[in-house]
């Protein structure tokens, strides 16, 4: 299994995989097992895709170890939903009246008694219970490779799969028959490396340096004109921003006006989650923050959650997770200087992630929770690629958060509709889940005052300078854009009727589909945020600061927009998604739409992507390249509404 990860030199340049995972084609429901099996059923869609695709390469080992998750399903799940709606829709009488975790817990958690059996089967076959959610919602295992395989009548196998050995489970899995309906999927059984990593408490130290938004750059959009360089569309074109700052966005789209008055976030709580934790975190925010005009963190307004130990060291690359711990936490620390953020750490990039995440919400940490991660081609190509359990474990945890007052935001992906990296058009997941808020992503030009002068959605095309000219001609050769399209494994949620175009939801078939994503903010990397951390570089260990984007950005961007709207209201709004579709077409949003120009900037970049030593390259960017998604008048795959336009966004998201 590809692990979810952040390719944070990658973003920057503007080439970027959010995350990647291949596993195996789902189905909708368990499955009488064979003859012979007597009294089980099998998990349909738990054998992972690298099993079907890649070589046999052996068994793995009876004694060695496996971490897993066995997951519970909903009590009453179509009542659920019906609840969920009713709270999550203004006007509704229930609208932002959000359950307790206790309530939730009553109404909605799998009982005592199916908990206790599914620890008793278990525990009958040699494997230890670790751990159970507070939510009930799943049963963690710990035990060797042998008590697994007997448990779930498999054989686990080790698969080379794209240059990686893999471990996975052979056949379905089968689970008692009495426990038929209880048991909805196993996460983490196929997760990982054949030959387990050892846990450890010890992390590297900051990654290696790199530089962009190299001179000559701009403070604001076109402040330098690159006229010793080629032209293009007619004119010089003006040199990439060095990066924007946080107090730039915020006057862009409109939150000056709300800070000057107090509204900053504060008494609000966002939750950051990614893998692997930055020991240099504390300080480069506070470093960054006297840099640009920010409060410094005040006592106890940032906390980390960590797990006991990490693994998976060297498959997940935790110092490309450090610079996703930091672009998160100064982009929400800069939209929203007064909220609280509280950064919780997966024990690794693959389910460890994922089950940190849950946890999170189990325990109801924070109001808003950003997450800068997905699966590229996580519905694969007929919208099946991921395992029933994991999509059924996300889906069920985010309805939970809708249920209890917790939005979630994730970001859509890098690479478009996926058709360039993985052959076919795609959305990635969790995003395309219809009880999360996908985030898309622009590229907007902010003027000298600050003020919002263009955006487009975001779709590079580049050409590099190659003997005096532009080549290839621009607008070049596609590179990155925010991740959108039409789900072919969820239907249309309920907020997305009669608002989003039917070339979209009916894309894939005459039955309207979900379509990703809802809300975007900047994410183009030549219009991104400047920030600062701490990294090794040649001279030394040093804070040092760079340009990043990537929807990465455009996530944790808009949880500090919503922070501001939940400190304006005095209340959580929650999961957004129904009072989203209600602003398309009105003040609350920038409709962004084709330009009816080119924009086109130049960018220097080191040829190291570190200093100067081996000189300089150039590249003219070109924005808003339209491909099979595109921006248009309303809703569109890219953008969604739109992006927010200031205390008319605010006052529209707080209006019952």
């Amino acid at each position: 299994m590809r692990p979810y990860r952040r390719g944070r030199a990658a973003l920057a340049a503007g080439a970027v995989v959010a995350a990647a995972l291949a596993v195996a084609p789902s189905a909708a429901a368990s499955v009488t097992g064979g003859g012979g099996r007597g009294g089980r059923v099998a998990l349909a869609g738990s054998v992972p895709g690298f099993a079907r695709d890649g070589r046999l390469a052996g068994t793995a080992r009876p004694a060695g170890s496996v971490d897993f998750e066995v997951l519970l399903g909903l009590r009453h799940p179509a009542a659920a939903v019906a609840d969920a709606q009713a709270r999550t829709t203004p006007g509704r009488p229930q609208y932002a009246h959000w359950l307790t975790d206790a309530a939730f817990r009553r109404a909605y958690s799998p009982a005592p008694g199916e908990v206790a059996a599914v620890s008793a089967w278990l525990r009958s076959q040699g494997l230890k219970i670790s751990g159970i959610a507070a939510s009930r919602l799943y049963v963690a295992v710990h035990g060797t490779v042998a008590a697994a395989e007997r448990a779930f009548g498999t054989t686990l196998r080790v698969y080379s799969y794209h240059g990686k050995m893999l471990r996975a489970n052979a056949t379905l899995l089968t689970v008692p028959a009495s426990l038929k309906g209880v048991i909805a999927g196993v996460i983490g059984l196929d997760d990982g490396m054949a030959l387990a990593q050892p846990a450890s408490s010890a992390l590297p130290g900051p990654p290696p340096g790199f530089r962009t938004g190299v001179q000559p750059c701009s403070a604001y959009y076109a402040q330098k004109i690159a006229r010793n360089k080629p032209p293009a569309y007619g004119r010089h074109q003006p040199y990439t921003v060095c990066g924007y700052l946080p107090t730039q966005y915020r006057s862009a789209y409109g939150l000056q006006g709300l800070e000057r008055r107090g509204v900053t976030g504060r008494g609000v709580t966002v939750e950051i989650t990614d893998a692997y934790a930055s020991p240099t975190i504390v300080k480069d925010v506070n470093t960054y923050s006297r840099r640009h005009g920010l409060p410094p963190l005040r006592p106890g307004q940032f906390r980390q959650v960590l797990p006991p130990s990490f693994n998976h060291i060297k498959l997940c690359g935790p110092q490309g997770w450090y610079g996703e711990e930091t672009l998160d936490a100064e982009a929400v620390h800069g939209m929203a200087p007064g909220a609280n953020i509280v950064f919780v750490a997966g024990s690794n990039c693959l389910h460890g992630l994922t089950r940190a995440w849950a946890d999170s919400i189990d325990h109801h940490l924070a109001q808003i929770i950003t997450n800068s991660w997905s699966v590229t081609n996580g519905e694969g190509t007929e919208g099946q690629a991921l395992s029933q359990g994991y999509v059924k474990f996300v889906s069920e945890y985010a309805l939970e958060a809708a249920l209890t007052g917790i939005g979630n935001y994730f970001s859509s992906g890098d690479d478009g509709d996926d058709t360039i990296s993985v052959g076919h058009r795609a959305v990635n997941f969790p995003a395309s889940d219809p009880w999360v808020t996908g985030v898309g992503g622009t590229s907007v030009g902010i003027g000298a005052r600050g003020q919002y002068l263009w955006e487009t959605g975001w779709s590079n095309s580049y050409s590099q300078l190659t003997k005096g000219a532009w080549t290839p001609a621009p607008p070049g050769t596609y590179n990155s854009g925010a991740g959108g399209g039409t789900s072919k494994l969820f239907g249309q949620p309920f907020y997305q009727k009669d608002r989003v175009p039917t070339s979209i939801s009916e894309y894939f078939s005459r039955r309207p589909h979900r379509a990703v994503p809802d809300v975007a903010m900047p994410a183009d990397p030549n219009t991104g945020m400047l920030v600062g951390e701490t990294q090794a570089f040649p001279n030394g260990t040093h804070y040092g600061e760079y340009r990043i984007g990537g929807t990465s950005l455009a996530s944790p961007l808009m949880a500090g927009v919503v922070a501001v709207a939940d400190d304006a209201a005095g209340y959580a709004h929650g999961f957004i998604n129904p009072a989203l579709y209600r602003m398309l077409g009105t003040r609350a949003v920038h409709d962004v739409r084709p330009l009816g120009y080119r924009i086109a900037e130049v960018r220097t970049d080191y040829v190291n992507g570190v200093n100067d030593a081996q000189g300089k390259f150039w590249r003219l960017r070109t924005a808003g390249i339209p491909t099979t998604i595109f921006t248009r008048p309303g809703y569109d795959d890219v953008t969604g509404v739109g992006t927010p336009n200031g205390t008319a966004f605010i006052r529209a998201l707080s209006r019952r």
